[in-house]
């Protein structure tokens, strides 16, 4: 018997429906008076730049997989979407564009909500926000009062870099051989007066807590115990002969306080109090100065750099032997901002030191050797673990063998008991500078008064609000030019004074944005009971790249909120997941441009697999597989996608790839791959409905529909526990699985049909269709409305499961003659020993073995091998 031929499925028509049916009956508007478990799922979300990435489509499909099922599941799920959207490329478009921020940035968001609705997303979009809503900045405002309050805010000096063309303050990693990231222009060092908030009060707190964050992967928690770098060892001080009048101390700090036998000379940062005094009086000390803020400012650069120092003429003496006397250098890999901005340097037990002192002519003194060789140091430092077990030949006693470990602490007892030094403790973690001068970010609530100095804009007066009518024609902060909006009464006196027209770092917007969309509309930040019902974020999800950053802000943020009375925990994400990036192959044309793939047409395969242009037919190179990037424009448009296969389709691919913390290489033959799935589900639920209407010509077998229903309720919990786990790549393969078991049982059927077994594969493709849905939630609604079930299946719930289906209640297993597998035998599972082994030496091929004979020996291993001995 044939069936009829099926219509194919149109993910053009059919997607659109059900996008408005979703809004239509409001399916993923959350309320938290809703009773039932609540589970919050949140991706980091996206800088409206104008177009979502193929980079977007993943993350934000893996997320809504997890809500969607957590949904099905009966939880009350929270899945919001916003938009990061203050920050410097806004005023940069203005300059180019001559458009205003507001307008670039809005118009951005409008384009990028439709193509994320375009996604099916279960998003409840009425939470929706952008940071740069006056609404959202306005609480953003509050909290900082409320931080200031709480002295966790303070205003201080500090060394900046200084972009001249844009005139703002750059990050570290915004500075790229010592240039500024988008204007190209070597960086000044400055000192400005900026607000700070203080997240190096929380060093510890937020070190010791990492190992409570059992739902991170370990890396991003190392990266960041790295970052808020905790070292123990010895604070000391270096006499100073020949220096400035009012320096007559050098404090320094050392993580290797057993190399105080070692140092032959010691450094100083080019921004050192002492330094900058000699600069005062010496050119040539100005000017290397100045070489040394050339250079950059990253950690990154500074160890790659070239080794350069400026010998001040300044000798230290040793705090356990004043006779011994050091020379005292300028370093340009000596940073001001950890520990004392002061360094011993011990050649011997420091790369970086080691070459510092070849350079330049000074000693090396093995304080260690290896215990075993006893080798001195040549050209590389010797520098064991700390745990090794070295020879000390200069030792503040009897030299002998110790561990590094051993010496270090030794010498700490040693100095604090004469009174050379202390131990202390240091923190890489420095306090977070977040006053940029820029106009698209939010207002710092101070007012600034000649006679009361800061003073905090009431709390009556908020918000702040960044005025509309400023102009981009100059370089420079905008709201310094402005004529009227900086100039304001004092809040105590009354006299004029002038607003604070530095804005926020962008990171301080998103340091909170998970805890406002639990109540986006309150008049305050948060409404902390209802906070506290949904945090910390059960699921977050984002890009490796803000595993440091973005993090370990948020981190502090929330312990911020937490001692201002604004949430009742301390950690905001309690699992963390980073997804890896799309990357595709690059192409370049005989010119060496590249090129975008929709304009490469690819033939051949393996070695002959070669390139050409679409239109012209020209030799194409296929180079290095890469992330997506606009540069070498190996993009894919996930507009064009959807409109050709359909959003269901894109999600399939990438989902099911590669694991998801794993790159995904984009391929036009996985898309495709990804479309015929979809149009092979669809035609088994039309055969699954057209079986169900013909009548029986016979009856199937129980064991069969019991296998068919033991396969499908076996990958309902495979599937489940897959999703649970954010296995999605193990969760499609599993459902590629279940769907060739259906196919192959909805072919028997076709050839013989019968009512019991319609029935049987009627019941497994409708599981099939609500394990499906939430990767492929439009065909998921497709098949539920044509298999005729009421409602929609996104309301249906995840299938429930019969726990007996999954137990097995039999087992094969190996049939060995002395020790070599002969044969195999299915047997109930847990059977009597009088049972085995008569079923074994009944099959063929023992007794022909046996010929007759007595076995010597028969060995069980139950339900796995049973080896018969002759």
């Amino acid at each position: 018997m044939t069936l009829t031929t099926v219509e194919r499925y149109n993910p053009r028509v059919e997607e659109l429906r059900w996008q408005k049916a979703w809004e239509d009956e409001q399916s993923f508007v959350v309320s938290n008076e809703d009773p039932r478990e609540r589970y919050y799922v949140l991706e980091m979300f996206p800088y409206p730049s104008g177009r979502i990435h193929m980079g977007h489509v993943r993350n934000y499909a893996m997320g809504d997989v997890l809500a969607r099922y957590k949904r099905a599941r009966g939880f009350n799920v929270l899945h919001p979407m916003g938009w990061d959207a203050f920050g410097l490329p806004a005023e940069n478009a203005a300059k180019q564009t001559g458009s205003h921020p507001k307008t670039w940035t809005y118009g951005n968001i409008d384009a990028m909500r439709r193509q994320l609705k375009g996604m099916g997303l279960s998003f409840d979009w009425t939470r929706e926000f952008a940071t740069c809503d006056v609404d959202y900045y306005h609480r953003q405002q509050m909290l900082f009062l409320d931080f200031l309050e709480a002295g966790l805010v303070a205003r201080k000096k500090s060394k900046v870099n200084w972009d001249p063309v844009d005139e703002t303050v750059l990050a570290n990693e915004q500075v790229i051989d010592g240039r500024g990231w988008r204007s190209g222009v070597i960086v000044e060092q400055r000192e400005l007066t900026q607000w700070f908030l203080k997240i190096s009060d929380y060093s510890e707190d937020l070190l010791t807590a990492i190992d409570g964050l059992e739902g991170w992967p370990e890396k991003v928690r190392t990266m960041q115990r790295n970052w808020i770098g905790k070292s123990e060892g010895l604070a000391f001080e270096f006499g100073l002969k020949g220096a400035p009048a009012g320096f007559d101390r050098l404090p320094v700090f050392t993580t290797r306080p057993d190399t105080m036998r070692g140092p032959t000379f010691a450094a100083i940062a080019a921004d050192h109090p002492l330094a900058k005094a000699l600069a005062a009086d010496s050119k040539a000390v100005a000017e290397f100065i100045e070489l040394c803020h050339q250079i950059g400012t990253s950690q990154a650069e500074i160890d790659t750099a070239e080794k350069m120092g400026f010998d001040t003429g300044i000798r230290v003496t040793h705090p356990a032997d004043p006779g011994w006397e050091l020379p005292l250098y300028i370093a340009n890999f000596v940073l001001m901002d950890y520990g004392t901005g002061a360094i011993i340097g011990c050649p011997a037990h420091d790369q970086r030191d080691l070459d510092f002192a070849r350079k330049y002519g000074l000693p090396v003194i093995d304080v260690y050797v290896p215990a075993d060789t006893g080798e001195q140091v040549g050209d590389v430092a010797y520098v064991p673990p700390k745990t090794q077990t070295v020879r000390y030949v200069q030792w503040f006693g009897e030299a002998g063998e110790l561990t590094i470990q051993q010496a270090m602490a030794e010498t700490l007892a040693l100095f604090e008991k004469n009174g050379w030094g202390r131990a202390q403790t240091q923190y890489r973690l420095r306090d977070w500078g977040i006053s940029r001068q820029r106009y698209w970010g939010c207002p710092i609530p101070v007012i600034h008064c000649e006679e009361h100095g800061a003073v905090p804009v009431p709390v009556a007066d908020l918000p702040v609000k960044l005025p509309d009518d400023v102009t981009f024609d100059r370089s420079g902060n905008p709201l310094d030019h402005h004529p009227t909006w900086k100039h304001v009464a004092c809040p105590v006196c009354g006299k004029p004074a002038r607003r604070e027209t530095d804005t926020m770092d962008t990171f301080v917007d998103s340091s909170w944005y998970f805890a406002r969309f639990t109540a986006p509309h309150a008049d305050e930040p948060t409404i902390p009971g209802v906070a506290d019902s949904w945090l910390p974020v059960d699921q977050y999800i984002g890009g490796v790249e803000h595993a440091i950053l973005h993090l370990l802000y948020s981190r502090f943020f929330t312990r911020a909120m937490h001692k201002t009375h604004h949430l009742g925990m301390d950690e905001p994400f309690k699992g963390m997941f980073t997804q890896g990036m799309v990357v595709h192959e690059t192409y370049k044309d005989l010119n060496g441009d590249w090129m975008l793939p929709a304009d490469v047409t690819l033939e051949g395969i393996g070695e002959a697999r070669r390139a050409v242009q679409t239109t012209t037919g020209a030799p194409v190179e296929i180079g290095a597989i890469e992330k997506m990037s606009k540069s070498k424009k190996n993009v894919v448009d996930p507009d064009e996608i959807v409109r050709t296969y359909g959003s269901d389709t894109a999600r399939w691919f990438m989902l099911s790839d590669s694991p998801p913390e794993r790159d995904v290489q984009w391929t036009e033959a996985g898309i495709e791959g990804a479309s015929r799935f979809q149009q092979r589900v669809w035609r088994l639920v039309n055969e699954a409905i057209e079986l169900g209407g013909l009548p029986s010509t016979g009856d199937t077998s129980s064991a069969d529909i019991e296998a068919v229903r033991k396969l499908v309720h076996r990958a309902v919990k495979t599937i489940g526990d897959d999703i649970e786990g954010l296995r999605f790549n193990r969760g499609v393969a599993q459902i590629y699985e279940l769907t060739n078991g259906l196919v192959k049982f909805a072919a028997t059927l076709e050839a013989a049909p019968t009512a019991n077994g319609a029935a049987a594969l009627r019941e497994a493709v409708e599981m099939l269709v609500q394990v499906i849905t939430p990767m492929m939630p439009h065909l998921g609604e497709s098949c539920w409305a044509l298999l005729g079930k009421a409602g929609m299946v996104t309301d249906a719930g995840w299938p429930e499961i019969d726990s007996a289906l999954l137990v097995d209640s039999s087992v094969v297993i190996a049939v060995q003659v002395n020790g070599k597998r002969r044969d195999e035998i299915t047997l109930p599972i847990g059977a009597a020993r009088e049972h085995i082994e008569r079923e074994v030496l009944s099959l063929d091929a023992i007794a022909r073995m046996l010929d007759g004979k007595a076995p010597k020996k028969i060995i069980i291993v139950p339900d796995r091998i049973v080896n018969v001995v002759i």
